[in-house]
């Protein structure tokens, strides 16, 4: 059975900033996860369809539990038909989510107005994902009465703490975390137990990947060695080449009060302009990132992205705001955006130290209004025009220099009488 939910969970629902549930709550490893399966009536797991969430999977159902698969959509368009064909094959039940409009709401449009970018780099996106899919987690798993919330992320994902440190700031109450953390099983092995399970169609390794309406960002396989890697031109969705390419093009995006509104003149939902966004300059071939991202050890790992609509934002953004907030607060900003970058990346996403930077950044947004016009041409957007409702900036200096020295220049330079007599008295006694 499959259940298709469309939820928005304001993160007031839930028990944010609650205290940190204790590690003997963690699940760490394939033994724990068979003993809490075995000792839960039922278990809330993330379920993506992949090699590694099939396999959780199948050890929950072994062990004789009830479970609920979770997906929730972010926008990567998932393929409900085959998560159903898998966890039928299992008996559990399949519950979808859609997620966009939450993960728009209350990760993107903070993380515009906030500039997150990676390092300075490439635009965060699974910081963004993680905790949003982590609320859902928690909602449905109270709702459900579930004692055990399960994903799948393993060591060398920064999933990890950000999946955990989620679902403990969120103050649930029962075990959670992933098999994975402490037990590593090869690819070939859980491809062959599936296949002894009668699911015969998961491959050999190959490049990971993770979408969603923001980015689609890939890692491992041939993207492991950052000092010899190549990226194969097939997995780029939004960026790959078309026929006949498209030629320049004029681009318009207007921001009311820190919030993307329209493009070209029409109004659009927060959800269809990013997706907008993503076509229409991702047609160009504008978008693509590379770079290394920190595991929790320090150890570094390459990864390879697009995310046209997040380039072309994140510049818009910056340049309208440079346009209507003073110096001395843009600096002071600047700091609060790695501040919050930084807590979002570490896994702390439903912390005061997050709230409060954001709430910073909140008060600024008030002012940035205006549009932000582009020149799309192969490889490029050209900014051609900044039109800020309340701008800072100068549009004729010449006029303005005429202006302003005639302001400055009107008054006369001269000492008070009694000063001058005085001045005159004592230059006579020095004399």
């Amino acid at each position: 059975m499959i259940v298709f939910i469309d939820l928005f969970i304001p993160s007031s629902f839930l028990n944010v900033g609650a205290p940190m549930i204790q590690p003997l709550k963690r699940i760490r490893s394939i033994d724990d996860l068979k003993l809490v399966a075995a000792h839960c009536e039922h278990v809330l797991t993330l379920f993506s369809g992949g090699l590694d969430s099939t396999y959780a999977l199948k050890c929950l159902v072994d062990s004789g539990c009830r479970v609920t698969a979770l997906t929730v959509d972010l926008g990567e368009g998932i393929n409900a038909a085959d998560l159903q064909q898998i966890t039928a094959h299992f008996g559990a039940e399949l519950l979808v989510i859609d997620g966009q409009q939450a993960f728009a709401e209350d990760a993107v449009l903070p993380a515009i107005r906030a500039n997150a970018r990676y390092m300075g780099i490439y635009p965060i996106s699974s910081s963004l994902s993680r905790p949003i899919i982590a609320r859902f987690a928690v909602e449905t798993a109270l709702r459900l009465g579930c004692n055990a919330i399960v994903h799948t992320a393993n060591q060398s994902q920064n999933t990890l703490r950000r999946l955990n440190g989620a679902i403990a700031q969120l103050g649930y109450a029962g075990y959670y975390g992933t098999p994975y953390e402490y037990t590593a099983i090869s690819r070939e092995e859980k491809i062959e137990a599936l296949r002894a399970a009668g699911l015969p169609h998961f491959q050999a390794r190959g490049i990971s990947g993770d979408a969603n309406l923001w980015c689609r960002e890939f890692e491992s396989g041939s993207l492991d060695n950052p000092e010899s890697f190549w990226v194969p031109e097939s997995l780029f969705d939004w960026t790959a080449a078309v026929d006949p390419a498209p030629v320049s093009s004029e681009l318009s995006i207007r921001f009311d009060g820190g919030r993307p509104v329209a493009i070209d003149g029409e109004v659009l939902p927060l959800v269809e302009l990013i997706a907008h966004l993503n076509r229409r300059v991702g047609a160009f071939g504008i978008g693509r990132y590379c770079g290394l991202e920190h595991l929790e050890q320090g150890e570094k790992v390459l990864e390879v992205r697009e995310a046209p609509a997040a380039m072309v934002l994140l510049e818009a953004y910056r340049h309208l705001e440079t346009a209507v907030l003073d110096a001395e607060l843009l600096r002071e900003k600047l700091h609060m955006e790695q501040l919050w970058v930084r807590e979002a990346i570490e896994g702390r996403w439903f912390t005061p130290l997050r709230a409060a930077t954001d709430r910073f950044i909140q008060e600024t947004v008030q002012y940035v209004s205006g549009t932000v016009n582009y020149r799309l041409r192969a490889g490029a957007a050209d900014v051609c025009a900044i039109r800020a409702d309340a701008p800072l900036y100068l549009t004729d200096r010449d006029s303005w220099e005429k202006d302003i020295a005639a302001q400055r220049s009107s008054r006369q330079l001269s000492l008070p009488t009694n000063s001058v007599l005085d001045a005159s008295k004592l230059l006579a006694e020095e004399n």
